[in-house]
């Protein structure tokens, strides 16, 4: 890791002394509105047009923020974001929010906290989000398999009798959830709620646009040896009323990737993302409500899969 003292006395770091200086809040920028913080990233105002997103290093698992974090977590995020947010504008034609990742290209006072936020940030276009997550599967597993197994239906989407866990689906099915409010659950949506919510035009470009997000990454992935399961994504809409990508794009805390290789159905699989730190907790039946601190080699392996996730896909080194 190339970070070492806290860069500004605004900051707010936990170091650990396994893996090195972990930071879980970015803290008051002095100059820069704090509009919230979510389950990993820290929101400010830079000006009526312009958000800074900060993607710390936090780690939650089943909707609970633990303890203590991953160190470089946040770094890795951010930059496979633009990674792929890059790659989806180039394939598709896709409009995101990013204006750009480079902090010496941001404004002022966003630069006085530059060795903190490098490697970490994105200026963005402001957006009205649209209260919808965004999740298309291409496999059968996690709350779908649940959902399957009660039902034979996921979000109102009938599907073939007997699929085993983790099988693929006959085709990439659009399965949205509610956005819970922090500490709270999502829930699992059909397409007629969806367009209650946000209306039924709205809510066709909502499924077209997220089908070929997912699409366009699968095929990439798969040239790569990777398997992506789901993949979870947000929308909204910028001053134009174009319907725009935002949030995170694509990265190992909002995606189930699998590597091809010894991939069956009928079990969970081994991934390079966070249901590994889910399957360790239901390894200790965690009440999945109660924040914890993760031992060091369960960060150290968490850590590991993210930076190995992050070459395959993009071909190149997370700077951390």
């Amino acid at each position: 890791m190339t970070d070492a003292a806290p860069p500004s006395p605004d900051a707010t770091w936990q170091l650990d002394s396994a893996s090195g200086p972990c930071l879980l809040s970015a803290g008051e920028l002095k100059g820069l509105k704090l509009l919230g913080r979510g389950k990993v990233r820290d929101l400010y105002q830079v000006d009526d047009e312009r958000l800074l997103v900060v993607s710390t290093d936090r780690l939650s698992a089943f909707d609970v923020i633990m303890k203590n974090g991953v160190p470089g977590k946040g770094k890795i995020l951010n930059q496979l974001t633009v990674f792929w947010l890059r790659h989806l504008e180039r394939e598709l034609g896709l409009k995101h929010h990013l204006i750009t990742a480079d902090v010496e290209q941001m404004p002022a006072e966003v630069r006085a906290y530059a060795g903190m936020l490098s490697g970490r940030s994105m200026l963005v276009r402001k957006l009205e989000m649209l209260p919808v997550e965004v999740i298309v599967r291409g496999y059968i597993t996690g709350s779908g398999w649940v959902d399957y197994g009660r039902t034979g239906a996921v979000c109102g989407h009938v599907l073939p009798a007997g699929l085993q866990q983790c099988e693929k689906l006959p085709a990439p099915i659009f399965t949205p959830s509610t956005k819970a409010a922090l500490g709270e659950h999502d829930e699992n949506i059909d397409r007629a709620r969806v367009a209650e919510t946000i209306g039924a035009p709205r809510a066709e470009e909502l499924e077209a646009a997220a089908l070929k997000v997912y699409a366009c990454a699968a095929a990439l992935a798969a040239e790569r040896g990777v398997l992506v399961a789901d993949t979870k994504m947000e929308f909204g809409v910028d001053a134009s009323g174009a319907m725009v990508l935002g949030d995170e794009a694509l990265t190992p805390d909002c995606s189930r990737y699998w590597p091809k290789a010894g991939y069956e159905t009928g079990r969970d699989q081994d991934s390079f993302d966070k249901q590994y730190v889910r399957n360790w907790l239901k390894g200790i039946s965690f009440d999945k409500k109660t924040p914890m601190a993760l031992p060091d080699d369960v960060i150290a392996n968490t850590l590991a899969k993210y930076t190995e996730i992050f070459k395959i896909l993009t071909g190149a080194d997370p700077v951390l």
